[in-house]
């Protein structure tokens, strides 16, 4: 038996285009004489459809497509495929998640997803169903055939001999079902570097348990804050790898069970480039799936604004990139012409905007409404503010969404400004700490001087006083990241006096993340939708240390 392995880039509701992918990926799987083809966890629907589930009428639509593909799927091959499905059960939640079996003029089968992620991003159990795995089991073309959604496979003890369900399920089937020929995951399985490796033991612990070929297909593509990196693979029992796809492009494989021999097309890649992959498709379908094609960013002549440039070159193109440079008389001359450098190696315009006359007149109503004398914190902010309001005012002339240019390890201190620096309709390095925004930079100029250098060596400034750099306000920053990964990241407590000291911050600052744009996940655990710290709390009295 032949089987195509087809990692589809989905869109969410859109269910016609969906529908039209997966017919058109299965001719292909039938060109190459496939028998079976499969696609991703949710493939029609999109992924994740969160409280679009609310609304039943969206599930209904879904279906109707779904019999468009039962009438339209071409003769002679089998598609799987992951669906939203009704329950029809008068107790419980009204979903399933499921992977639907299509033949062409046969009764379609389903199977449904049994374990329900809650945490990180994920929250399945909100509408979803319990299915049981030990219901998918079915026959085709002679071979029995157990087919697994997601986190069906992820029940396994870690190294510690821990797991956050009671019980593998697999291993309850593993003992009433003899003689599986073939393990099918359908997956939508979000990237962060590492995470390929994980997959990979999960697999092949599947695989051993069964003593059958594994196949994994995972999705690719961006989902608001979510990457999929596809890298869909199989595996025989012995753990050998059979075949692997490509990594954040939708790609087609074929795996041969008889000869167990399946196309390769992998090249070893660094972290860094696979993060840049992964932010750029996430700038990309953010806009693709949003119907926007335009981008401008505030260019700062610092190393954030740099990278969101050529992330965001690398997405759409330099006609639909556009540049404000905005200074003040706090800006060091220097800052515009290293962002005008920077613009003319990008290929992308830039326009300089100053804002001292606009500030200057606000200072100039509230200074004397407030009390005000001296210079401090009001009137930094109210800079950043003006920024703010010019570049907004051009996505609403322009149509085009402004990229927020703020990394993790600033917005861990909270170390941004709200309605400032923080406005924007995305954060695409949000989930990056300063020594990452660094080595994506240097990525950049591995073969020539894109980001001018001096950009790289400058010391980091907001620019919104005199001679003011970040560490007047921040630790070093190889400190900050490193508290950032341990109190984030890895969800521990700060000992040292610096992860003390950021612990606090990020407690305090919390108000300002759950204002902050949609920022494109590339860790294990980053700023966004799978962090639900609450903002009023008095946590910090039991967490942090008293000087």
């Amino acid at each position: 038996m032949r089987i195509a392995i087809a990692q589809i880039n989905a869109s969410l509701a859109d269910f016609e285009s969906n529908k039209n992918k997966i017919l058109d990926f299965a001719h292909k799987a039938l060109e190459r004489h496939c028998d079976m083809v499969i696609f991703p966890e949710a493939a029609l629907f999109g992924y994740h459809p969160f409280d679009l589930l609310e609304i039943s009428e969206m599930v209904e639509a879904q279906n109707r497509f779904l019999k468009d593909i039962e009438k339209s799927a071409p003769k002679g091959i089998g598609l799987l495929f992951g669906a939203i499905t009704q329950t029809k059960l008068k107790h419980g939640r009204p979903y399933y998640n499921s992977a639907v079996f299509v033949e062409r003029g046969k009764k379609s089968r389903f199977f449904h997803k049994e374990l329900l992620p809650t945490g990180d991003v994920f929250d399945e159990a909100r509408f979803i169903e319990t299915g049981r795995i030990a219901d998918n089991v079915f026959k085709f073309n002679g071979q029995k055939i157990l087919v697994t959604i997601c986190e069906d496979i992820w029940a396994w003890d870690d190294k510690n001999g821990r797991s956050q369900y009671p019980a593998n399920p697999l291993k309850a089937v593993a003992k009433k079902e003899k003689g599986i020929d073939l393990v099918l995951n359908l997956s939508a399985s979000p990237y962060y570097p590492g995470k390929e490796k994980v997959r990979d033991d999960l697999v092949r612990k599947t695989s051993a348990l069964f003593k059958a070929p594994m196949i994994y297909c995972n999705m690719v593509g961006a989902q608001d804050e979510i990457v999929f990196d596809g890298q869909s693979f199989a595996v025989d029992p012995k753990g050998r790898e059979l075949a692997r796809l490509m990594a954040f492009e939708e790609d087609i494989g074929v795996l041969d069970l008889d000869k167990m021999e399946g196309m390769k097309r992998t090249e070893k890649v660094a972290d860094a480039e696979k993060i840049r992959q992964a932010l750029v498709l996430g700038i990309r379908d953010f806009c693709r799936k949003t119907g926007l094609s335009k981008v401008h960013l505030g260019l700062s002549g610092g190393v954030d604004s740099a990278l969101v440039a050529c992330l965001a070159v690398d997405a759409l193109g330099p006609s639909n990139v556009k540049g404000f440079a905005l200074p003040s008389k706090f800006n060091a001359s220097e800052s515009e012409e290293l962002a005008a450098k920077l613009a003319k190696n990008l290929g992308i315009e830039m326009k300089t905007v100053s804002i001292q006359q606009p500030y200057e007149v606000l200072r100039g109503v509230i200074d004397p409404a407030m009390g005000l004398k001296d210079f401090g914190l009001v009137h930094e902010n109210l800079q950043a503010r003006v920024r703010g309001t010019i570049l907004m005012a051009y996505s609403n002339a322009a149509n085009s969404m402004l990229l927020a240019t703020s990394n993790k390890s600033e917005a861990a201190a909270g170390y941004s400004t709200l309605y400032g620096d923080m406005c924007g309709g995305l954060m695409p390095i949000g989930d990056l700490t300063k020594k990452q925004v660094y080595t994506l930079c240097d990525l950049y100029n591995r073969e020539h001087e894109l980001i001018p250098q001096r950009i790289l060596t400058r010391a980091p400034s907001a620019e919104l006083r005199p001679n003011q750099k970040d560490q007047d306000s921040l630790p070093e920053y190889d400190v900050l990241d490193r508290a950032v990964d341990r109190l984030v990241v890895e969800a521990k407590l700060g000992s040292s006096r610096d992860e003390q000291w950021l612990l606090g911050a990020v407690l305090r600052s919390e108000f300002k993340r759950w204002q902050a744009p949609p920022i494109l996940k590339v860790s294990k655990h980053s700023f966004g939708r799978g962090r639900r710290f609450p903002i009023a709390q008095k946590a910090s009295s039991v967490l942090v240390k008293s000087k």
